[in-house]
């Protein structure tokens, strides 16, 4: 028979398959002998004491043979001589598994991306860290799989509302991604090997008669009493299709301006912003695990921590163990940073993005000096581009970043030097004061503090603070039809994922994607 079985197993004993099979002899009251195998479920960490322990729950074959997990594969049709098409603009993982679910009904999806293909990108985020030099249409944003490609791979999400986790998942595995995401509390695909797995789904669309079209930034977009007609690409290639699904990600600035040209409805959407905050993993171990020493069978450890002040809210963002900074500019004159991890978080610096809720009050108040009214739905769009450019001017140059030692930061000092970190252009030491709005540096020092007392040894001069951290989300949302999703004014026009509002990360990107996509079945077939 199968059973289903809750194991609390030290972090050795969990990391041994004799020995879990050992302690799923004794809950069933069998011999060892008996269970012939088990396949884990759901594996979580829990660290609230110094005995840590892993929560395992399995499914166990006990006196009947063992059948090893079975991938639910999903299955395409050929869609070379298709009667509809739809146009993707954007090939992050909205736009992916858009395309993918349009495939499963035999329709031929049309991506568009305005970067490179995931080899050819490497290229680019090599110059970017080692020069300083950003290509605005291929950088840690821009290009094939999206933001996500090159900034980690995290497939963690609370958005089981949106759409199926299991089902997303299920396809990472399909195309290459390890089976423990489907039971790690948090899964984590990692920087190294989502390039195989996105390149594997490119080659998918195009073997079934779809097209992945790399270096084709969408410049213009023509629309006729209500209804998309086609797009037009900086080539000047033009390209028309049943429907467009619009997933150009939160960066996509010019995007923004030309919808707002267009005269097709955009909304501001409030959003948060902050600075990278790098500890050494070692430290962050100690905290989390109350132990000197990690040992070999725990991952790095993570945090996640929140506060309230005075109804603003600041928190963590996108935490990265044994992850790297990264300069995530998509222009020239801005200074963006990001964070990633390899599979293995393996290096030797924690870092995460700790960032303060920003509203409409606090936009305009910044940015009406420059003729930006508060009414503009690109209003949070130019404050995070002000910022941005602050950061780049107050950098060493090169993508050299401002920053500051935690402390320092919280007691307004001028550090005197920085630390040892992961940040490859270089970081230049910088009263923060000078980049950061001054409500934000207030927020983030009391909170720093704060989260000093939450976890005993994060608030320290080993920790460096640096700016800045402002690509959280979207500022503009793009609406839709709640029943239909598509664009109010445009029966056939379909914004999608991050870029539109209404994702906020990798898993609820790609759900939206299929969302979309199922809307689009219904209507096409």
């Amino acid at each position: 028979m199968q059973q289903k079985i809750s194991l609390r197993l030290s972090p050795a004993d969990a990391a041994n398959e004799q020995a879990i099979l050992q302690q799923v002899a004794a809950s069933v009251s069998q011999k060892n002998a008996r269970i012939n195998g088990f396949n884990i479920l759901k594996k979580s960490i829990d660290a609230r004491s110094k005995n840590i322990l892993i929560n395992l729950t399995l499914n166990a074959y006990i006196n009947e043979p063992f059948h090893q997990r079975e991938i639910k594969k999903i299955g395409f049709r050929d869609c070379s001589h298709a009667k509809h098409s739809v146009l993707i603009i954007g090939a992050g993982p909205a736009g992916l598994f858009a395309a993918l679910k349009l495939l499963e009904a035999g329709i031929r999806p049309i991506v568009l991306e305005r970067g490179k293909d995931v080899k050819a990108r490497r290229r680019d985020l090599a110059a970017l860290n080692r020069e300083g030099i950003v290509n605005p249409e291929s950088n840690y944003c821009f290009g094939e799989g999206g933001a996500g490609t090159y900034s980690d791979g995290k497939l963690y999400t609370r958005s089981n509302k949106r759409g199926d986790i299991d089902r997303i998942l299920n396809l990472f595995v399909q195309f290459g991604a390890p089976e423990n995401i489907l039971y790690d509390a948090h899964p984590h695909i990692g920087t190294n090997k989502l390039p195989h797995i996105i390149t594997a789904m490119r080659e998918t669309i195009i073997e079934y008669g779809g097209k992945v079209l790399f270096e084709k930034k969408v410049t213009d977009i023509q629309c006729e009493q209500g209804v998309f007609q086609f797009v037009t690409a900086a080539d000047g290639e033009n390209f028309s299709a049943d429907a467009c699904i619009l997933a150009t990600g939160h960066s996509a600035r010019d995007i923004f301006e030309l919808l707002q040209q267009k005269k097709i409805l955009i909304e501001a959407k409030p959003f948060a912003l902050g600075v990278r905050v790098e500890h050494p993993q070692s430290l962050i171990d100690q905290v989390q695990y109350h132990c000197i020493q990690r040992g070999n069978f725990l991952p790095p450890a993570s945090y996640s921590l929140v506060e309230q002040f005075n109804g603003r809210g600041v928190f963590s963002f996108c935490m990265c163990p044994g992850g790297i900074i990264a300069p995530a500019s998509t222009s020239p004159g801005e200074l963006v940073v990001n964070g990633w991890s390899p599979s293995k978080r393996n290096n030797p610096f924690a870092n995460s993005g700790m960032v303060v809720s920003i509203n409409a009050a606090d936009a305009y108040a910044n940015t009406k000096q420059l003729g930006i009214t508060e009414y503009d739905p690109l209003l949070f769009m130019h404050f995070q581009k002000m910022v941005e450019q602050n950061a780049y001017t107050h950098g060493g140059g090169k993508m050299k970043a401002p920053a500051q030692q935690m402390v320092d930061f919280a007691e307004k000092k001028l550090s005197a030097s920085l630390p040892p970190n992961s940040y490859i252009p270089g970081l230049h030491s910088t009263d923060l004061q000078q980049v950061l709005p001054a409500f934000v540096y207030d927020i983030l020092a009391k909170g720093f503090k704060a989260f000093g007392k939450k976890m005993r040894g994060y608030f320290t001069n080993e920790a460096t603070v640096v700016a800045t951290e402002s690509r959280t989300s979207s500022p503009v949302r793009i609406p839709r039809n709640a029943e239909t999703l598509a664009h109010p004014q445009i029966s056939n026009l379909f914004p999608c994922g991050e870029g539109a509002g209404y994702a906020g990360g990798i898993v609820s990107a790609a759900m939206d994607g299929e969302n979309v996509a199922a809307k689009l079945i219904e209507q096409l077939v």
